[in-house]
């Protein structure tokens, strides 16, 4: 039997009067990668927001590593967050500190390790994401678009996560970038056997990474489970994805 790690049911989230979910639930199961799929509008980000405590529905539950992270304390939510790893759409690295700064700065602030075990684990991460060595020593602004996503994904794993969250993780990177990035999260997962939720729009993820995805459409999920599966639905937005020329480009419907 698959262990859930995060189960959200009957999420409503309102922006004003602006309806975004009504009555969402979904659950993802330890060491798969799952994706939020959707139109822009359509809440995948603010799922995910409300999965990490960055947003709160108006009504519902979540439950996040056994954690009701809607009814949880300070400490506990401080617990909880180490726990998992964040890579933001913009990679967010903090400008002002170089690569291996940014990767060692949850590690300096949340662990009593020594400079120079912080200095050998973020040098891990770095050649564990594929960056060069000398990236460790470079600012944000002197890295390419790939390398920006590689040292944010670096300072993400920096806590040994059990979950890893991505926001459109191949936004603004190239097809063959995208690609590798996107192998490069299926070797990690398999190595390290931590759970991705990953945002996307990006259908070359849900073909060939992920293991379960949800489509959200019409303030609802319109559909949950494996590509298969999913295809199968008739429904307006499957078919706007996955039978239009870009969803079906790989002939696979």
């Amino acid at each position: 039997m698959k262990n859930i790690v995060i189960n959200m049911k009957d999420i409503v989230t309102r922006f004003g009067d602006n309806l975004v979910h009504d009555r969402v639930s979904l659950t993802i199961n330890e060491a798969e990668i799952y994706g939020l799929l959707g139109g822009s509008g359509s809440g995948k980000s603010s799922l995910l927001k409300e999965m990490i405590m960055l947003l709160r529905p108006q009504s519902g539950s979540i439950q996040v590593l056994g954690k009701d992270v809607l009814n949880i304390s300070l400490i506990e939510a401080e617990e909880l967050k180490q726990k998992w790893g964040v890579l933001f759409q913009s990679g967010a690295l903090f400008s002002s500190l170089t690569v291996a700064e940014n990767i060692g700065i949850a590690l300096k602030e949340h662990t009593d390790l020594t400079k120079d075990f912080i200095d050998v684990i973020v040098r891990a991460k770095i050649n564990m994401v594929g960056l060069p060595r000398y990236a460790a020593k470079l600012y944000p602004a002197e890295l390419s678009g790939g390398m920006v996503k590689r040292a944010s994904l670096a300072r993400a794993l920096a806590m040994d996560p059990k979950i890893l969250f991505l926001d459109e993780p191949t936004s603004g990177l190239d097809p063959v970038g995208a690609e590798e990035f996107d192998q490069l999260i299926l070797g990690l997962r398999d190595l390290l056997g931590f759970t991705v939720v990953m945002v996307t729009h990006d259908l070359d993820s849900i073909w060939n990474i992920v293991d379960r995805f949800c489509v959200l459409g019409d303030h609802k999920i319109v559909a949950q489970g494996t590509l298969d599966e999913v295809i199968k639905i008739n429904h307006p937005v499957i078919e706007g994805f996955f039978k239009g020329a870009r969803g079906s480009i790989r002939g696979r419907m």
